[in-house]
């Protein structure tokens, strides 16, 4: 059938007097400008272009990127129906219609349907939900253009069954091509005139459309068209011309843009340094230049996160409202939330501490593969057949709502990412980090010295054993509980000078650098535990370090000879305590010691031995009833003796008393749960271990090689021991 001449000369009419931008539409894929990451030769999206074999697809991106002229070559290259529907003027009717069309033409002609939605973020869920049907058994290939995330504005199924395409902001390169295209198309553009665009005023253009090519072409014709020619009919676009068609002043700097990188740097750094007098001289010789307040603003969001950060959480959001409140209002009046995000940002706390997530990015591309701590793990799926999620802490069932527990990596646990300043919010919080830092990391070390039961990855089958796992999950808690118990009975004050007896880690220091913030606190520690000190004192900032010193008489006696102690403390392990180099200290701390000086020390003795763990252990797990017990009957009796005797605490309080001190003690006892590994059997029976020298006493090396392979036959079962614990409490009456 002939075409309809009238119809022909009214779509040739609507094509001449279309905007240039609608005229200059690229009509092929060789014609369209940007966006190469998606439509550069060999791309994915090209090759399905151009072999007719496009899916369901959602383009996404800022206005005047190209997706309604992606769209259309799509159109102009297929063999399938094209359809094209408006979401902010289309309706389920139209929808409708749509679908029964597309299903007749199916029926009838086998010919498939593609449905272009634009702006298809604007149809409502019932609407997006009634194109489902028909995407998912093919009566439709949808292709939708969106300027929001897809995935937050439209139906989730929709986006699952489609292939996502990201179309980005045209680059400066595009954007001039698209200009001398316009220039020099003498069908669709300006190349019939002759039209002089001074390099500026294009740079401009550029500059100000902010990626949008609508924008650049629309200013453009504006230009072109509301010029007057000149006498040889030539028109000229100067720079005035081209800040009156896009509305927008060009900036005032000169022209290798070192001023206007320069001027930026100083308002950026006038807000750093809190001047707001400078600050507002930046922010005003800006503004007169012509600057973009949307730029400066973009900036400041940036200081208010980099420069200042977390010592005033509220800078971000006060930023982020004013740049709100000059959308809304724009310029002038607008010079109000300018100069409101300015001067708060140049008056507030500064704080950079949140660059730590570089040191943490640095350290994730140094590392190897760092697999997530099995009781951090998702307990949901794998809890039965790997343990995943066994021995997590809900923080919420402890006081406070937090308990001590790892939640970084094995090898990444002594490493320290944020470290906040001393200033506003985050000053406030300062304290209460480092301390849960420190009792973080001592807890770990306390449980690792103790070997404590640690979860195994096999199926717990029997109700003692779920129990024991429980009572290792509190074993973290049962240490704060002893540090709590050694410093609750000290009347503090700030200025008291503090000595802590052979702290195994920080954890037993926690109080007293906390209460004793003004006086000092020594820690005297033992050999074997001095290097894992000094480091741990390196999370410490360094005023609030404590003097870490050998805990040998010697060392002592070298302290200086004014510095006095109100406070004395700790837990002693009871090697230490029964070692006879022990009594020869406490003439010397006397003699450091002012009147009234406290004192306050946790003894844990084991009052039932391994030998005793051991048997009870086999007793329950072992299915033969006939094991021979007489050597560990035998050891048991001689455990007794040993661990019962008050022999040290007799001689202790009496020495004590003769010094000059008051005494009172306080006794408990609690049951222990620890899994018997290598490092537990070396720890008791090795060479140097006082308990293997007990031993020895009352059997031969046969003997102890058949106590080795009883405590191999446990490995990894839960045994259990019992301690008694003595506070001492005492006041120095000299």
């Amino acid at each position: 059938m002939a075409k309809d001449l009238f119809a022909f000369n009214g779509e040739q009419l609507i094509q001449n007097n279309a905007p240039l931008a609608d005229r200059l539409r690229p009509q092929t894929l060789d014609e369209f400008v940007g966006q190469d990451h998606i439509l550069a030769q060999g791309r994915l999206l090209r090759r399905s272009i151009v072999a007719d074999k496009v899916g369901n697809l959602l383009l996404y991106g800022p206005p005047g990127v190209g997706k309604t002229t992606l769209a259309r070559i799509i159109a102009s290259n297929t063999l399938s129906h094209f359809s094209v529907v408006n979401a902010a003027l289309a309706g389920i009717k139209d929808l409708r219609s749509e679908i029964e069309s597309a299903i007749d033409r199916l029926n009838k002609y086998g010919k498939r349907t593609i449905l272009f939605i634009d702006e298809v973020h604007r149809f409502n869920t019932a609407q997006q939900d009634a194109l489902l049907p028909w995407v998912e058994n093919g009566t439709l290939t949808l292709i939708g253009a969106t300027t929001e995330n897809p995935y937050f504005e439209v139906n989730k199924a929709l986006v699952s069954r489609s292939r996502l395409f990201r179309l980005n902001s045209l680059n400066s390169k595009a954007l001039h091509q698209l200009l001398q295209r316009a220039l020099s198309d003498k069908e669709r553009g300006y190349g019939l005139k002759l039209i002089n665009l001074a390099s500026e005023a294009a740079d401009h253009l550029v500059d100000v459309c902010n990626g949008d090519a609508r924008v650049l072409l629309n200013a453009l014709e504006l230009a072109v068209e509301s010029t007057i020619a000149n006498q040889d009919s030539s028109i000229s676009i100067d720079l005035k011309i081209a800040e009156d068609s896009i509305q927008e002043r060009a900036v005032l700097y000169d022209k290798k843009g070192d001023a206007h990188f320069d001027t930026i740097s100083a308002f950026i750094k006038s807000l750093r340094g809190s001047d707001p007098d400078a600050a507002l001289f930046w922010l005003a010789r800006m503004l007169e230049a012509g600057e973009n307040p949307r730029f400066i603003f973009r900036r400041m969001l940036i200081a208010a996160g980099e420069d200042i950060g977390l010592a005033d959480p509220n800078a971000i959001v006060i930023v982020e409202s004013c740049a709100a409140a000059f959308d809304r209002i724009g310029l002038p009046e607008g010079i109000y939330p300018l100069a409101q995000a300015t001067l708060y940002l140049a008056s507030t706390e500064k704080s950079n501490s949140v660059k730590a997530i570089f040191k943490a990015v640095q350290k994730v591309k140094d590392s190897q593969k760092q697999n997530v701590p099995s009781h951090l793990k998702d307990a949901n799926r794998d809890q039965e057949a790997f343990g995943d999620g066994m021995g997590y802490r809900y923080p919420h069932s402890f006081l406070k709502n937090w308990v001590p527990q790892q939640y970084l990596p094995d090898s990444l646990l002594k490493e320290i990412f944020w470290e906040p300043t001393e200033h506003g919010w985050e000053g406030q919080r300062r304290s209460l980090l480092n301390e849960r830092r420190s009792e973080q990391l001592a807890s770990l070390v306390e449980l690792e010295q103790q070997n404590p039961l640690t979860i195994t990855s096999r199926k717990i089958d029997n109700d003692l054993e779920k129990w024991l796992s429980r009572q290792v999950l509190q074993d973290g808690e049962r240490l704060k509980n002893l540090m709590t118990k050694l410093w609750s009975g000290i009347n503090w004050q700030t200025n008291h000078r503090v000595l802590v007896l052979t702290p195994s880690s920080l954890l037993w220091s926690l109080k007293p650098l906390r209460e004793a913030s003004e006086g000092g606190v020594v820690l005297a520690v033992s050999e074997d535990n001095h290097s894992r000190l000094s480091s741990e004192l390196d999370f410490l900032a360094p005023m609030e370090r404590p003097l870490l010193i050998d805990s040998k008489v010697e060392s002592i006696k070298k302290l200086e000879k004014n510095l006095k102690f109100e406070v004395i403390g700790g837990r002693i392990p009871w090697k230490v305590f029964s070692e006879i180099n022990f009594s020869k200290l406490w003439p010397i701390l006397t003699e450091k010691c002012t009147a009234n000086t406290e004192l306050s020390l946790i003894i844990s003795n084991p009052c039932s031995g391994p030998a005793l763990s051991l048997k009870e252990s086999l007793e329950f797990y072992s299915n033969n009833k006939n094991t021979d017990f007489s050597l560990l009957n035998d050891l048991i009796c001689k455990e007794e003796t040993w661990l019962n005797s008050h022999e040290h605490k007799e001689k202790f309080i009496l020495q004590l008393e003769k010094l000059g001190w008051k005494i009172s003690f306080e006794e408990w006892t609690e049951l222990v749960y620890q899994k018997v590994d290598s490092s537990i059997i070396k720890r008791w029976l090795n060479q140097g271990s006082e308990y293997r020298e007990i031993i020895l006493k009352n059997c031969d090396e046969d003997d102890l090689n058949r106590l080795k392979k009883l405590f191999k036959s446990l490995d990894g079962k839960t045994i259990k021991q019992k301690l008694i614990h003595t506070n001492f409490l005492a006041i120095n009456n000299n």
